[in-house]
């Protein structure tokens, strides 16, 4: 009676620590799994729904994500639609859980791709930057900077600075 009552503890104590340990392994893969999130998975997820961001500038873009990608997303602001690099986000207000991993061809959908259809189509735009709002055309989408035809003459603005692009 005694060896029986021995060998039900062990089995008992073995039970309890693989439980113990399934669990921690549990834990350890949902915490690499949250590691590996993005900002811009969040606001991928956001897609059709109402985000608030505040860019590093300071200021507020309010409005449903019509589209987003890896590096950028499209919000729609009071009837006009802002372009907006998810490195210019700063805070995001009420995000929800992150969106499945994005398809290989969004991945590679740059913001200079977006831009530069903004280009073809002839575009007017404001393009807010760290250095302040500049009006007009996209004339040049280049590697690492933009032109923009402001009527008075052109001006090339680094993408790097770029907060926001508004359309009408």
């Amino acid at each position: 009676m005694r060896w029986e009552a021995l060998f039900d503890d062990l089995e008992r104590q073995f039970t309890q620590e693989l439980r113990a340990a399934a669990d921690e392994e549990v834990l350890d893969l949902a915490e690499a799994e949250q590691a590996q999130v993005t900002l811009a998975d969040r606001l991928r997820a956001r897609r059709g729904q109402a985000v608030s961001l505040r860019l590093t500038d300071g200021s507020d873009v309010h409005g449903t994500v019509l589209d987003a990608a890896v590096q950028w997303l499209l919000v729609a602001d009071t009837g006009r639609r802002v372009l907006v690099p998810v490195s210019a986000v700063a805070a995001a207000r009420n995000l929800g859980h992150a969106a499945p991993e994005s398809p290989v061809v969004e991945r590679r959908l740059r913001l200079t791709h977006v831009l530069r259809a903004l280009a073809r189509e002839e575009a007017a735009v404001v393009v807010r930057t760290t250095a302040g709002d500049h009006r007009g055309r996209i004339t040049r989408v280049a590697a690492d900077h933009v032109e923009l035809d402001t009527g008075a003459g052109s001006v090339a603005l680094a993408l790097g600075h770029v907060l926001a692009v508004l359309t009408p």
